[in-house]
């Protein structure tokens, strides 16, 4: 397997130089919320890193679900990934067509699945293009391959999990905008309440991203401590859907933190039932 300088990162340059290794594999996590107008899987087609396969969020997902792009039992999640030629013993580099965004739901994804090695493109295809290195359209096939997973469920947590953690010693980080956590303005997904849980902490997803890039250790341990965050005490992120909190995630990974779940029902089932307790102060 081949050796890359950070746990978390490769850049655009040492990608290029391991294109080509079969235990290497780039993966196009771009998704896009339904308000953007954009569709993931029309900009992998458009133009994506060669031999790239796409990950839909969408659709390697529990989809007997109401809610949307909740985790997939794991063996339904390997039969996915292996259709698309993905071992859990491969270097898996993750990058989404904005930066940094939906790539880190695919890397946090893949993590709990048991890949051995998942590792981020730095700053994603833009910094990809940006070096003026080459791009395929169309999509293109990859023998299938097999991935034995080894599931993590304490990466996780339910409504039930959640609601029992309120007010009991676990952090909550709510990776929504301030104005949605306050309920200064309506969620983008209909019939759902505004505001936050009792307790949470407000720390908007975009505020540990600069240029597209997530921000240095240093400035994230800033961040997390000028908010309240202790990453040497249980957390659990959540969002609208669970995927920004899985930035979030990928940022209390990066400064040492060893006890954060994903709320995967995040928002949009929390804000949807009467029984969740709500607030806006």
């Amino acid at each position: 397997m081949p050796v890359h300088p950070d746990s978390h990162f490769v850049t655009a340059d040492w990608l290029l130089r391991h294109i080509d290794d079969p235990d290497v594999i780039a993966v196009d996590g771009s998704w896009h919320m339904p308000a953007a107008g954009r569709s993931g899987r029309a900009d992998y087609v458009a133009g994506h890193i060669p031999g790239a396969v796409f990950f839909d969020l969408d659709a390697i997902a529990d989809t007997a679900s109401p809610l949307p792009h909740m985790l997939p039992a794991p063996e339904a999640f390997a039969a996915a990934v292996g259709a698309l030629g993905i071992r859990e013993t491969q270097t898996i580099v993750v990058y989404d067509s904005v930066g940094l965004f939906s790539a880190a739901r695919v890397w946090w994804s893949f993590r709990i699945m048991g890949a051995r090695d998942v590792v981020l493109l730095d700053g994603g295809l833009p910094a990809w293009i940006a070096e003026g290195l080459p791009l395929e359209a169309g999509e293109p096939s990859r023998a299938p391959a097999v991935f034995a997973p080894r599931f993590d469920p304490t990466a996780v947590r339910s409504f039930e999990e959640v609601k029992a953690a309120l007010g009991g010693g676990t952090q909550i980080v709510d990776a929504r905008s301030a104005a949605r956590f306050y309920g200064r303005e309506p969620e983008p997904r209909a019939g759902l309440r505004s505001g936050h849980m009792p307790g949470a902490v407000s720390l908007p997803f975009g505020e540990t991203i600069e240029g597209g890039r997530l921000k240095s250790a240093a400035d994230l341990q800033a961040l997390f401590a000028a908010r309240g965050v202790d990453p040497d005490k249980p957390v659990i992120a959540s969002c609208g859907s669970g995927v920004s909190a899985a930035v979030i995630a990928l940022a209390l990974d990066v400064v040492g933190a060893r006890d954060v779940a994903i709320y995967d029902g995040s928002w949009t089932e929390w804000g949807g039932r009467s029984d969740a307790p709500v607030v806006t102060a």
